[in-house]
């Protein structure tokens, strides 16, 4: 047998192997490192403004606004039917925000693991829906055609020039002027930086107030129910979603009744207690809260209706509120029956678009000159900003509530008048005031935003921003309202024109730096005997009635307008009119206010002239309705920015998050780079060692 003649290798030859194994190992996590980055659209960059660069929102129809007629046997699982699907629409949201590296990678991620199945679990709530409304009366018909709901997006190879849109039409959230990736925030939905405007920029948009008539009822009355400084805050809403907890999806701010949750119903009001100075008033106020975006971890920030679904940030007590009733500027008005409820405003805006709209901002100092709807005001120093709502003052004769909580209740026409045998009753106003420190618009970007709570996808727009009323009165109140406006008199807690203390609800507060504690009142829990597996609604009686003996029975109705008929399957107009003053003393149609310019009050906003030259130009020149129609004079269409600004995904709220990416989530990109760079380095050094070995 002959001898092997292969040489076994040296030892400078099996450290030249391993040098070369080294640097073809580091070199190669060094290129798919960076191929990865480049493929992302970029190095570096934080996951949060990954998922927020496709962040769009989801636009479905609302159902619970097209039933205008459901039988009394019926709502309580219509109710039930139409809170789950907002949840739909709501878990839907959150895992669009979460997906953003999914939806790079597959074109079709987003119908088919979220927009698809959305439809399927809406069109099977949407048909119990029609079950249950037919079992009782007529089934409604074509109510299988709002299953389907359209996804928006920025459109980032627009220019910034609008929503790219899926799945048919809808709202989206283009760019403006450069602005914040994504939907901006501190939760990563909202608000944008188009959402502000230095309110010294906007010019003077509030008309005249209808004339008064001889027979006008002159007088106002004031309750003081204080601003909730004892923080009575739950995630209910006991008008829209009775029975269901976390029905609301945000957080609401209670003065009046303290009693007030989902499982609340006309047989609970009276026992309620109040913080109210007058305690004849057991009546229950509440609206969404003002939330300072600060980086803040409020006590809900895990909570539904909290951080959980986008609602982030310090909540701001209001410096002031005030609560008042006023007159017609064309007649009389009769009291409000017991367990009116009424619903100002449409927290669904983003997507409903603005016909129910009736949100005002503004700043001390610029209320008789200026009211906004579409933006919020950024407040020159010494400034506060200001939230007012003007309720509905014309009613049925009838009913406490209606099937879409609208039809119930309509505003005045452009005169003052309630028509088509509405009746005038005191209308309901409210002033919050609100110490805010003003946010900065630089570059594009806000900081130190402030916002109103509200469903996760309506991105916090301030047209969102709502009211909430049910009218509950011991002693003849409500009559004695009604005799205080009529006769021209100023009357209640505030009749000597005295500042609110805050009483009752806890005194007026100045907003801290520190982080909001949990509050000393716990949100209220459903009754231990409530199941709270299977939720149940208020008792139909709740929902619509006959007056109680305070109102009226027989009140000659007010001249022609905009009102519709008790009975009727149509909603009166409740949109914009015309004319109408958008102050506390409104007796009108709200109009919607927007800057004569998106684009340079945005840049008025930021202080730089030149950001109103810049791409970013507004979507038109009129400020579109919600039925298409311009309102106000040269008043820019709605235009949401969708610009940098790393927002976060619900629920998280570190300040950095709002910032930029922070090392954890730039070591967990760069760390294979590394890794490979230290491989080459070892392989050359090898490398060189191995040949100073050979030579010798």
């Amino acid at each position: 047998m002959g001898r092997s003649t292969r040489r076994r290798p040296t030892g400078p030859r099996r450290a030249t192997f391993a040098a070369f194994a080294l640097i073809l190992g580091g070199g190669g996590l060094v290129g798919v490192n960076v191929y990865a980055s480049a493929t992302e659209g970029g190095s570096g960059g934080d996951a949060a403004q990954t998922r927020g660069a496709m962040a769009g929102t989801i636009d479905c129809p609302d159902v619970g606004a097209q039933l205008t007629q459901v039988p009394d046997q019926a709502r309580a699982d219509v109710d039930k039917e139409l809170a789950l699907l907002d949840q739909q629409i709501a878990e839907a949201y959150q895992r669009l925000q979460t997906t953003a590296q999914e939806q790079r990678q597959d074109s079709g991620f987003a119908d088919n693991a979220i927009m698809n199945p959305l439809k399927e679990k809406r069109a099977a709530t949407i048909e119990r829906i029609a079950v249950a409304i037919g079992r009782v009366g007529d089934r409604p018909a074509d109510l299988d055609s709002l299953a389907g709901c359209t996804l928006t997006v920025p459109d980032a190879q627009a220019g910034g020039q609008g929503p790219s849109q899926g799945q048919g039409q809808g709202q989206g959230q283009g760019q403006q002027g450069g602005g914040q990736a994504g939907n901006g925030g501190q939760a990563g939905n909202g608000p944008v930086a188009a959402d502000f405007v230095d309110i010294t920029k906007v010019q003077p948009n509030v008309p005249a107030a209808p004339r008064t008539t001889a027979d006008a009822s002159t007088g106002s009355f004031t309750t003081r129910c204080g601003v909730n400084a004892d923080k009575n805050y739950n995630t209910d809403n006991v008008i829209v979603a009775p029975g269901v907890t976390n029905g609301a999806h945000h957080t609401h701010d209670y003065v009046g009744n303290q009693k007030i949750n989902a499982f609340s119903s006309n047989a609970t009001f009276l026992a309620g207690g109040t913080s109210c100075e007058n305690k004849d008033d057991l009546s229950s106020y509440y609206w969404p809260v003002l939330r300072l975006q600060d980086g803040t971890q409020e006590f809900d920030q895990n909570q539904d209706g909290g951080g959980k679904e986008g609602n982030v940030g310090r909540i701001l007590t209001a410096q002031e509120a005030e609560i008042k009733y006023v007159g017609s500027p064309t007649g009389k008005v009769v009291a409000m029956p017991q367990f009116l409820r009424i619903i100002t405003g449409d927290a669904k805006t983003t997507t409903n678009g603005l016909a129910n709209a009736n949100a005002h901002w503004s700043c001390t100092g610029f209320e008789d000159k200026v009211q906004l709807t579409e933006q919020y005001p950024i407040c020159p120093q010494g400034s506060k900003v200001v939230r007012s709502f003007a309720f509905q003052s014309c009613w049925d004769g009838r009913n406490t509530d209606s099937a879409n909580h609208r039809t119930h209740v309509a505003f005045a026409d452009a005169s003052g008048n309630c028509g088509n045998g509405f009746k005038a009753i005191p209308q309901l106003t409210m002033r919050l005031v609100y110490d805010v420190p003003a946010p900065a618009v630089e570059n594009g970007q806000v900081k130190n935003a402030y916002a109103v709570d509200g469903f996760p996808e309506q991105l916090h727009k301030p047209a969102t921003d709502h009211d909430d009323f049910i009218s509950i009165t011991t002693g003849g109140l409500a009559q004695e309202i009604a005799d205080c406006v009529n006769s021209g008199r100023q009357c209640g807690s505030g009749a000597d024109g005295g500042a609110d203390p805050g009483s009752g609800g806890g005194a007026s507060q100045q907003p801290t730096d520190e982080p909001t504690q949990e509050p000393t009142q716990e949100p209220t829990q459903p009754p231990t005997d409530q199941p709270t597996d299977a939720p149940t609604a208020q008792p139909s009686e709740t929902r619509s009635g006959t007056p109680s003996e305070e109102a009226p029975a027989t009140q000659p109705p007010a001249g022609g307008g905009d009102g519709q008929a008790a009975g009727s399957t149509t909603a009166p107009r409740t949109g914009q009119a015309d004319g109408g003053r958008p102050t506390v003393s409104s007796t009108t149609n709200p109009r919607v206010y927007a800057t004569s310019s998106s684009r340079a009050s945005t840049a008025a906003a930021a202080g730089d002239e030149d950001d109103a030259k810049g791409d970013g130009d507004a979507a038109g020149d009129g400020s579109a309705n919600g039925d298409g129609s311009a309102t106000g004079t040269g008043a820019a269409a709605q235009s949401q920015a969708a610009v940098p600004n790393s927002p976060v995904a619900a629920g998280q709220s570190e300040q950095q998050a709002v910032q930029g990416g922070g090392l954890a989530e730039t070591g967990t990109t760069l760390w294979p780079a590394a890794a490979g760079t230290v491989l080459l380095i070892a392989g050359l050094i090898v490398l060189a060692r191995s040949k100073r070995r050979f030579v010798r």
